[in-house]
């Protein structure tokens, strides 16, 4: 799987290196709360989320949501369609959504309203990655970890047809892999 990456965007460490000062930021203004839930946007922003967690020194709670737009293309199809919804109520909780990587903005914008009518105490955005030439979307990002270019990666949660999600690093995927595919 090593050798359909055509190069490395983000190394190991420095996704790790990260996410260590996304987790003590979080943790410096969430303080005073001690209702947080973090909100994981299966499937690929769970590896994020365990690591994250680690850094977070305070009591939290953890749910998930699953949505797709992609199905097994390399492009977002534009339809949202909630597969997963969340077992906790949020009403009036301080909930942070947790996600794999921001691309046209459309997913997490319906994500973001559907949670919003929920009445939670604060609604923030913690991304691992960000597109921003792809934004079709105007969504707020509260915690983020890189800017990428508009090229399509794979590694660290993030898929090809529900492959390459345990790379430990960021990767180009080659062309061929997903032209073929």
């Amino acid at each position: 799987m090593h050798n359909d990456i055509a190069s490395v965007l983000i190394s190991e460490e420095r996704i790790q290196s990260r996410i260590r000062e996304l987790g003590q930021q979080i943790a410096a203004d969430y303080r005073n709360h001690d209702d947080l839930l973090l909100v994981a946007v299966l499937k690929g922003s769970v590896m994020f989320m365990v690591d994250l967690v680690r850094h977070i020194d305070l009591p939290l709670a953890m749910d998930f949501m699953a949505i797709s737009s992609y199905g097994a293309s390399t492009q977002s199809s534009g339809v949202v369609r909630l597969l997963k919804d969340l077992d906790t109520d949020i009403n009036n909780r301080h909930v942070l959504v947790i996600e794999d990587i921001i691309d046209s903005g459309l997913t997490l914008a319906y994500l973001i309203d559907q949670l919003q009518r929920r009445n939670p105490a604060s609604l923030r955005i913690c991304a691992l990655l960000n597109k921003p030439d792809r934004r079709q979307s105007s969504v707020a990002v509260d915690y983020l970890g890189f800017d990428i270019p508009n090229e399509f990666a794979v590694g660290y949660g993030l898929d090809y047809a529900e492959k390459y999600r345990n790379l430990p690093y960021i990767g180009v995927l080659k062309e061929e892999v997903y032209r073929r595919g």
